[in-house]
Parts: C-alpha cells; structure tokens; sequence
C-alpha cells in the first residue's frame, strides 16, 4: 500500500473534509442512493465537485475533492507498517532469486538514452517487493499508432515482463492541443468524432499487443493490496478498490493486472482555465519552459508557435503529477524527442508535491544507420493496426531491412536474448550464410509481438504465395487477402480465357509494352501463378483461372499484379 501524499506531511484537508462530512451524513446515504438511481444521474456527474455546493474550491487533483475517502493508493491503515522508499533496500530476498533489473536491460539493447535519476536504476531492482508503475501517452491523432510509436510499447512491454505494471496513457484531452515536439507546424486539428474514434482504435490495438506478452516473459505476481479497473467506453477512468466496485460489472474487469490503458480526457474534462493557471500554473517557469528544446527549435521558425502549443508540456506534466498522486504511477518514458515534456512532470511533482520519486526515462528515437527515421516507405506510415497495414506489408518492411541495421534493430525491436542476437550476428559474417536470414528473423518476431501468431501465419503465407517459383499451392483467399498490397485490375472472363499471356501483361499494366514482356521472359523472369513462362505462344487456359475467378502475373520478384476476373 502507498502512503498518503501531502503538501506538507499531513493528511489532505479534503480528506478529513470527506471524513467528516460522511459521518454527518450517514443517517441519509441510503435515502440519496435511491434518489439518484431514480433520477438516472451517472456516476461520474454524482461526483463532480460542482454538486457539492458553491462553496467549490480547487484541487489540481480531481479525485480527491470528493466527498469521500482518498483512493486506497493513497492511504495507510494505522496497523500496516510505512511502505519502503524507492531506494530502501529489500530485506530477504536473496539475489539468486532476484527478478533481472529492466534497467540494465534496457541499458544492454541502446533502450536508454536519459534518464532523470540514477536512482531510477536501484528503484528497477526489486519488482517482487516494489513494483512500479510506468506510463507512455499516445496521442489519439489518426486512428492506429505507427512503427513510431512501437518502441513505447516495447519499452513498456519490457517493464511488464520485469514485474512491474505498464500504463499506455490515451491523450484524449492532449490530442485536442497537439504536442509540437519534433514537429515544424502545428498539427492540424481534429473533430472530437474522430479523436474519439482514433482513442477507440488506439487502445483496442494496444490491449491486443501488450495483453498476449509472447515468450521470454518472466511471470511476478501483481499486488494484492493494489486494484485497477479501465472501465472502458465514453465515461471510462480508473476505480479504486472501495465500495463503488459492487457497481462495476465483472465484464468490465481486466483479467490482466501487469497493465492498463487510460485517457487523460476522463480528468481534464472537468477543470477550468482558470483553475488549472491558480493551481498548476503558477508553479511553471517561462523561463524554463522557453528553454525546452522543442519550443526554441519552433521560435525561431518562420511559423513560430501558438500559445496553445506552448501550454503542451504543461497539460502533460500535469498528466504525470495527477498519475502520481492518485495512482501511484512513478515513471514517465517517452522518445528522446520528449525530454522537455517529461521533466515538466517530475518538476510539478517536485514543486506541489514536495516529493522524490518521480522518474522519466527516454529512449532513442527510431532511425537508421544513415541518421533518417525508420518507419516510412513510398506508400506512407508503417501503420501497427493490420486494418490500415497488412501483416504480410509489415512483414515485408522488416525483410528489407539493410544488413547494416539488422542486428541494432534485433536488439531495440525483440525481445530475443542478447546471447542469441550475438550468434545472428556471427553467422552473418560466416562464409556461406544465406542472404536476408537475420532480417527473416527480425520480420517474424517484430510481426508476432505486432499482429499475434495469426498475423505472423498470414504474413508467411502470403509471402510464400507470392515468391515466384514457389511450389506452394495458390488459392483465391490467399491472393485476395493479399490484393491490397499489390497493383490489381478486374477483367471479364472473356477477355481473359484463351489471350496471349504478352498482350494480358501489358493490357493489365504489368508491364509497358510487348518488347519489354518478351524481353523479360526470354530471361526467365515472367511468371504466371508463380510458374515460369519461357514461351511466347502461351496463352491463358480455364486450368489456369485459379477457382475460376483470379490469376497472379509476375515480373521479376518484385512487380505483381492481380487480375480478378467476373
């Protein structure tokens, strides 16, 4: 259990306020219990503070205005002993059996690129006894996160497999401001229809990733004295364990306790300007928040920077004092990009809290060995969802990995031993070792952590369906599942049956002229249906039509094309 956390030592007054008030009304809970079921007023509308009469004041900590009792994260029973600071050593647990520390971990495989606090390192130690809480925002700006965003949730995927718990953070609320870290304009700015759709997708995309944990995990047991719940849908948030939980269904309950998503939106909502400047405000430096390197950069552009970009490291900063006081979390990560935004939060921590503790942690952002960024291709983003990028085009991403970048990417993008890596690497530098093993590796265990066993499954056999020469059997749902990877046309099958296999080449637009088709297949690099064709009198057969409705024309390995036929 956490202890309670105060300005000055103290219990917060509006505990004792909440104590006081609930035993003044207890003769009467019953009796507005049934009002308010009568009236169907919601629960989050019950709490909001503006119910409690115009004698209102301000908290920056939403949840412990109300009229009743701190989350159990922030209390103490008189019969347990004061929990252990960060720092304190673990008494009796022997280091055989100590869980490995994420942070040499991370350390190990070029994860770590600063951190705020050495002290962050012993704090990783010892997950068994002191777990911590780590959280990762993702803004909700398009509807799947990209190959951007996976080092985050590797990141997080590596705290949670040490023990500790994972937070990925929904910027429901940051999304409507837009972060200007790396960026030379302002975002553009999305409908609330569509950040809420974005924030949907988004967290259904990483309860999917982080909840399979495949292989090489090491399994610690959660805390018993420590619950969460994502209640999910538009009036989601985090409930303690406390007597409101007799409320909650048990289909809304996460069966996995080594994380949980939330969005910020569910505590923003309800704080003013006026009261975020009284509260928060006034503990932020201009001076210091000038000097953020992701604000300089953009000052001295032509576009320069709008006061509502300028306030972002500080809605975020908030994000990670609000985590902290009410839900314990004590680490922030993020791409090196967000240094600024981090340490916002661990100074407001530090300034209104008048505690330690807080740490942050980022990690290099995602670039090749020529110093551009990885995770672009001539088609655009390299999406995460398969909805918007297939497993078999993610698959085929990772493949063309150059050997320079392979084995840095085996080491930042799996979760594959170190040890293992190392004998990868020596075998690329061995006589006789088959072009593009490592990178096969590297695809099937990035698309597996991605997309599951099935995504993984599907990425192989398209890939092998569409490897000219292949002997494996085609069939119409394997083509079409991969038609939207490659060029396709829709012909009738009159034109089809029975035409010159040169003139369909070059009337379905695989290749551009006649001479070029005979050229190819006088060098043995035109295939039908993955079949060599080396003649040019063929001409397309009914035996030809796989189940009489597709067939796959290759030019070379690379240029495909699909020819559906009505």
């Amino acid at each position: 259990m956490k202890t309670d956390i105060s300005l000055d030592g103290r219990k917060d007054k509006s505990w004792i306020w909440a104590q006081r008030r609930s035993r003044a009304a207890s003769g009467s809970m019953a009796a507005t219990a049934t009002a308010v079921a009568a009236s169907r007023t919601s629960l989050l509308e019950l709490l909001r503070p503006k119910l409690l009469g115009p004698a209102r004041t301000f908290s920056p900590f939403p949840c412990c205005r109300r009229p009743r009792a701190l989350p159990l994260l922030l209390r103490r029973s008189s019969s347990q002993p004061a929990p252990q600071t960060l720092e304190a050593p673990i008494q009796g647990l022997d280091s055989s059996t100590r869980a490995p520390n994420v942070a040499d971990i991370l350390q190990e495989r070029g994860l770590i690129e600063s951190i705020t606090s050495e002290n962050l390192r012993s704090a990783c130690s010892t997950p068994t006894a002191n777990p911590l809480k780590v959280y990762c925002g993702f803004d909700p700006t398009a509807e799947s996160l990209h190959l951007g965003n996976l080092l985050g949730i590797i990141v997080l995927s590596w705290f949670q497999r040490c023990g500790h718990q994972a937070v990925a953070l929904i910027g429901g609320a940051t999304g409507r401001v837009g972060d200007p870290s790396g960026k030379s304009l302002e975002r553009p700015e999305l409908g609330v229809e569509t950040l809420d759709k974005n924030s949907a997708s988004i967290k259904d995309l990483i309860s999917k990733i982080l909840g399979r944990r495949g292989g090489n995990e090491i399994a610690i047991a959660a805390s018993e004295n420590e619950t969460f719940l994502d209640i999910g849908g538009d009036k989601g948030g985090i409930l303690q364990k406390d007597a409101f939980i007799d409320s909650i269904s048990e289909g809304n309950r996460s069966s996995d306790e080594s994380f949980m998503i939330l969005n910020n939106y569910d505590w923003w909502k309800d704080i003013t300007l006026l009261e975020f400047l009284r509260e928060v405000g006034r503990f932020a430096r201009v001076g210091t928040m000038m000097a953020k390197e992701s604000v300089k950069k953009r000052l001295v552009s032509e576009e320069g920077m709008s006061y509502t970009e300028f306030t972002y490291q500080l809605l975020q900063g908030y994000d990670f004092l609000y985590l902290f006081k009410n839900m314990g979390v004590n680490v922030q990560i993020g791409g090196s990009d967000q240094w600024g935004n981090i340490t916002a939060g661990t100074e407001l921590i530090r300034k209104i809290l008048q505690v330690e503790g807080a740490y942050g942690l980022t990690f290099p952002l995602l670039l090749k060995s020529d110093g551009t960024k990885f995770g672009k291709s001539e088609g655009g983003a390299i999406w995460l969802s398969a909805s918007m990028l297939s497993p078999y085009k993610f698959y085929q991403y990772f493949f063309a990995v150059p050997d320079v970048d392979v084995i840095r990417f085996l080491k930042i993008l799996t979760f594959l031993s170190m040890e293992e890596i190392r004998e990868l690497e020596e075998e690329m530098k061995k006589p006789g070792y088959v072009p593009n093993t490592v990178q096969r590796r590297l695809a099937e265990e990035v698309t597996r952590f991605v997309h599951g066993e099935d995504g993984l499954a599907e990425a192989l056999k398209a890939t092998e369906a569409l490897r000219p020469g292949t002997e494996t059997r085609l069939d119409a749902e394997t083509i079409e599942g991969i038609s939207e990877d490659v060029p396709s046309c829709s012909l009738a099958y009159d034109q089809v049956l029975n035409s010159s296999l040169i003139d369909l080449s070059v009337s379905t637009g695989l290749l551009s002229t006649k001479s070029a088709v005979r050229r190819l297949m006088k060098q043995g690099g035109l295939y039908l249906n993955n079949k060599r064709v080396d003649t040019e009198e063929k001409r397309v057969e009914e035996a030809d039509i796989i189940d009489g409705k597709i067939l796959l024309l290759s030019a070379g390995k690379k240029n495909k094309m699909v020819v559906r036929i009505s």
